[in-house]
């Protein structure tokens, strides 16, 4: 690497290099040579490593013979689990649920209104609308639609998904909204105006990429996107920021910053802090690193002197507000890991403005006109405060008074006013919308309603003992009757990873099939158990429990989720013969690993668009972009231990593996559909039943709007069913 790097920097800079080696041949030449030999070793690896992997031809995504092989098993599996008798009440229970004009529709507040977005049974694709904050707070909201995302689709006979929308703050005019063909990560964005209620005619448009966008002014984004070859990363995501200005082309626009090819990503940050607007540039070495770059007037680019691991939340009164997730040591004093402080972006000064306990989790921090709200979680049940400047200058914060015992979300905050709009939940809750003034006086908006009869239904939180003696909390839903008659059939939920918490949650948009609603409707309601797994590898307890199952620490979190599935049989919730799991994405891979390490602990497992080949996962799609959780496999230390647990090559003949439930999607641009595809083939040719659906559309999510999403719902509820509650006449 040393010799690669300077014969290419030689190169560039026509340097002459002293001659080295027998025959004084130059260094260059003698680097040339020995790449030529690295590379050449290199595809001998590869050539090799394809020549032990059978299964190749699946990671090509629309590849007929793929494809075929892919549409064959979506007709083998329908036909067993769409003709159970208790498929399609569950399908109806699901559709009822997440398409019902009755649910909460939530709002962000800006410039006067509120702007929702909106799906149901006769909008799928959704419209995006809004309302004036008055007729909003009175629960009786006037909604004039902006985008009609169905319509739009089929008039310009487009497979249109709505994806992010970003615009110009204060006045909320100036939009960039992305469309994505199909629910893929890569998307089109266009402008629209919202007074006019249309797109731009000549505004700002991007071809399909995955691209990232942030207003300056009217007339001017920084944007990164694909500008070419060689303009994104090895991870596959933006690695250039340029500044456009209206009437340039995107590809002639001025470049502010470009990143090194093997960091993750460069990102354009703006944040609006009353009459100033403040610049950025974010350098992203590793998925969780960050540095940032403001952007001089000279154009000139001197990073902030944070530490990586520090995520911006915004700017107030001339101070980034950053949350830190390793303790930082500063100018002589230290800032504790899992705080939130403000940076002077003049003079550097660094105050405290909440420090977490040990047994907190900041979630979220929002910027409002004068303060600062702060969503978090006090062992795992959901808080809120606002944080302000006494009188004497210091931060303080006051706790925000909504309900507890459950899940607390900042819904709307900022948006050039101090009043905030937060939900509350549990999985026997409904949703209930709170308004908060400026002042912290809290008035109930509205509350969904039931979705299913909880009067018989409890959820406690409990504790099982991992390991190596953590304490990892679980939560536990069902009937109180079944509870106490125990052994019934559970299914067990979990994920792990990327500082993303288990949160006991009514409903969330899009729903999940462990979401209290769905749970409660279609599981709970017909005897079964629905369990939340708070292990290692997510945010419950903060940066801290996040960090404690990286990279070769991995283990412990496939060790917390064992431990709750031997506490759930060991108190007598349930048996082995009647316990399932399900996890998607990295908790496609937690189940991988239950698969291969306690196939006799559970009867189902349902693995969702899920990571399985960790000796190849850097190699396809996003996969790169997640080495800072994983690990690098392609090095042979971190190999050895990604090794230890990694699914795809851990399957073997003669083990006592349950018939596995597999879904993916074609469209998914971020997990590739090869992971699903070969461990399902590899199953299947090792003698394993197994059932298998692949979504043609839809992207990471698995589907596209929410009739699809129904019917998966339905289809995993109805081979939990079958494997723990036994086949229907």
């Amino acid at each position: 690497m040393i010799c690669m790097v300077n014969a290419i920097v030689a190169q560039n800079l026509n340097l002459d290099l002293p001659g080295i080696g027998e025959g004084g041949e130059s260094f260059m030449s003698y680097c040339i040579q020995l790449i030529a030999l690295v590379t050449f070793g290199a595809s001998l690896a590869t050539a090799a490593a394809e020549s032990e992997d059978p299964y190749l031809w699946l990671e090509e995504v629309e590849g007929d013979a793929a494809l075929d092989w892919a549409r064959a098993q979506n007709a083998r599996s329908r036909a067993v689990l769409e003709t159970d008798p208790r498929f399609d009440a569950m399908y109806q229970d699901a559709l009822s649920i997440l398409t019902s004009q009755e649910r909460l529709a939530l709002g962000e507040i800006h410039n006067g209104a509120v702007y929702n977005f909106w799906q149901d049974d006769t909008h799928k694709r959704g419209l995006w609308r809004r309302s004036d904050v008055e007729s909003y707070r009175n629960a009786d909201p006037e909604w004039d639609v902006l985008i009609d995302f169905d319509k739009l689709a089929s008039d310009e006979d487009r497979n249109w998904i709505s994806g992010y929308i970003v615009c110009l703050s204060p006045e909320y005019r100036h939009c960039m909204i992305e469309l994505s063909d199909g629910g893929k990560d890569a998307a089109y964005w266009r402008e629209f105006d919202t007074v006019d209620k249309a797109f731009v005619d000549g505004g700002f448009a991007l071809d399909e990429a995955k691209s990232y966008i942030a207003w300056i002014d009217k007339d001017t984004l920084l944007v990164g996107t694909d500008w070419g070859e060689g303009s994104l990363t090895t991870s596959g995501y933006p690695r250039e920021i340029r500044r456009w200005t209206r009437g340039g082309q995107a590809g002639e626009a001025e470049s502010v910053m470009t990143v090194d090819a093997k960091d993750v990503w460069a990102f354009p940050v703006v944040a609006q802090d009353g009459d100033e607007t403040y610049q950025f540039v974010l350098r992203g070495p590793s998925f969780f690193e960050r540095e940032y770059y403001p952007v001089g007037e000279d154009a000139s680019l001197t990073p902030l002197p944070l530490p990586l691991n520090a995520d911006m939340q915004g700017v107030l009164d001339g101070a980034a507000i950053f949350f830190l997730r390793e303790e930082w040591v500063h100018d002589g004093s230290t800032y504790s890991q899992g705080s939130v402080v403000a940076y002077a972006l003049e003079g550097g000064g660094v105050e405290t403005v909440f420090e977490a306990s040990a047994k907190q989790s900041v979630e979220d921090v929002e910027i409002g006109k004068s303060n600062i709200i702060i969503q978090y979680l006090d062992d795992v049940a959901g808080k809120a405060a606002r944080v302000s400047r006494n009188r004497n200058g210091r931060w303080k914060a006051k706790e925000i008074k909504l309900p507890r015992n459950g899940v607390v979300s900042v819904v709307s905050a900022g948006g050039g006013t101090d009043d905030a709009l937060f939900s509350f939940e549990s999985m026997t809750t409904p949703d209930t919308l709170f308004y908060v003034s400026a002042k912290n006086k809290v008035a109930q908006i509205a509350q969904a309603p039931a979705f299913f009869d909880a009067s018989d239904v409890i959820v406690e939180q409990r504790f099982a003992t991992s390991k190596d003696g953590t304490e990892v909390p679980y939560f536990i839903m069902a009937k109180e009757d079944v509870l106490q008659a125990g052994a019934a059939p559970t299914i067990q939920y979990g994920y792990g990873g990327f500082l993303i918490p288990v949160l006991p949650v009514y409903y969330s948009d899009p729903g999940r099939p462990q979401h209290g609603a769905l749970a409660g409707k279609i599981w709970v309601a017909r005897g079964g158990v629905m369990v939340l797994s708070n292990i290692r590898g997510g945010s419950e307890y903060g940066p801290a429990w996040h960090e404690a199952a990286l990279r070769e620490n991995r283990q412990r979190s496939f060790d917390d989720f064992i431990a709750i599935s031997e506490d759930l049989v060991a108190t007598g919730v349930t048996t082995s013969e009647q316990l399932g799991i399900v996890g998607r994405s990295n908790g496609g891979l937690l189940m991988g690993a239950m698969l291969t390490q306690r196939p006799e602990l559970y009867a189902a497992i349902d693995i969702g668009v899920p990571l399985l080949d960790m000796k190849r996962y850097n190699k396809l799609l996003a996969g790169a972009s997640w080495m800072g959780e994983y690990g690098d496999p392609d090095k042979d230390e971190d190999w050895a231990f990604i090794s230890e647990y990694s699914p795809y090559q851990r399957l073997e003949p003669d083990q006592p593996y349950p018939d596995v439930l597999f879904y993916t999607s074609t469209k998914d641009d971020r997990v590739h559909p090869g992971h699903a595809r070969k461990a399902a083939a590899k199953l299947a040719d090792l003698g394993y039943d197994v059932y298998y659906y692949e979504n043609i559309e839809g992207g990471h999510g698995g589907t596209a709007n929410q009739d699809q999403l129904a019917w998966r719902t339905a289809l995993e509820y109805v081979y939990f069913a079958r494997h723990l509650m036994g086949t229907a006449d």
